[in-house]
């Protein structure tokens, strides 16, 4: 009886927490402010360093949060300065890893991505150049100008990106080297060079921290799972 062979990917993690996030309000980048606690960078963090399936972790920071990220660097993070905008500081992680043949590129502003996540994102990739999470879109759109609504979009076939989104290292750093700037996301670098990424199911709960209101949101959920 033929038995079937399971790929097992060597994935790498490359954790993007060089923004300023300035729309999130507070005293530091909101990867440096508590959430329930602990630094949101910390609990991103967490979750790839516990993941099974991750064996090696880059944290791309700011220059100026060097001394902060002391405290989150060790044998499995390695921590390096990011570049003058997102896709400079998604090259300088990429840059950073040697042996793993997959890589997964998460927002440092996702704290509450699970496992779950994680899981389909690396499963999709055994057979798809790319990976990423996304929510389909279900409320209405509208165009508007000057405060009032203009027309309306429709909705089909569109969805809401998430990460992480998952690659080939190879291919990934291709793109990204190819690719003229400017790019909402890994995904779109990636498309742009002609890999093809699969969709996989997202997680509303997989929130991107963006504004001061998203701090209570995320602590609802944490505080949730944990159990009160």
């Amino acid at each position: 009886m033929e038995t079937k062979q399971t790929t097992v990917l060597s994935c790498a993690a490359v954790i993007v927490a060089a923004g300023r996030g300035t729309r999130a309000g507070g005293d530091v980048p909101k990867q440096w402010q508590d959430l329930n606690g602990r630094a949101v960078l910390a609990h991103t963090l967490d979750v790839f360093r516990n993941h099974p399936g991750i064996d090696a972790i880059v944290l791309v920071i700011h220059p100026d949060d060097t001394e902060r990220a002391l405290a989150f660097s060790g044998p499995d993070v390695q921590t390096i300065a990011g570049g003058a905008d997102r896709a400079a500081s998604v090259r300088n992680g990429l840059d950073a890893l040697d042996h793993q043949s997959h890589v997964l590129i998460h927002d440092v502003a996702r704290p509450l991505v699970t496992n779950a996540t994680i899981d389909a994102v690396m499963a999709a990739l055994e057979t798809a150049s790319g990976a990423a999470p996304a929510l389909p879109v279900t409320d209405a759109l509208w165009i508007g100008s000057d405060g009032y609504v203009t027309g309306t979009q429709d909705r089909t076939g569109l969805f809401r990106a998430q990460t992480p989104q998952g690659f080939h290292l190879s291919s990934i750093r291709a793109a990204h080297a190819a690719h003229s700037g400017g790019a909402a996301d890994d995904v779109e670098a990636a498309r742009a060079f002609g890999l093809d990424v699969a969709i996989v199911p997202g997680d509303e709960d997989n929130l991107k921290i963006t504004l001061p209101e998203d701090f209570a949101r995320a602590e609802r959920i944490l505080r949730g799972r944990d159990g009160y």
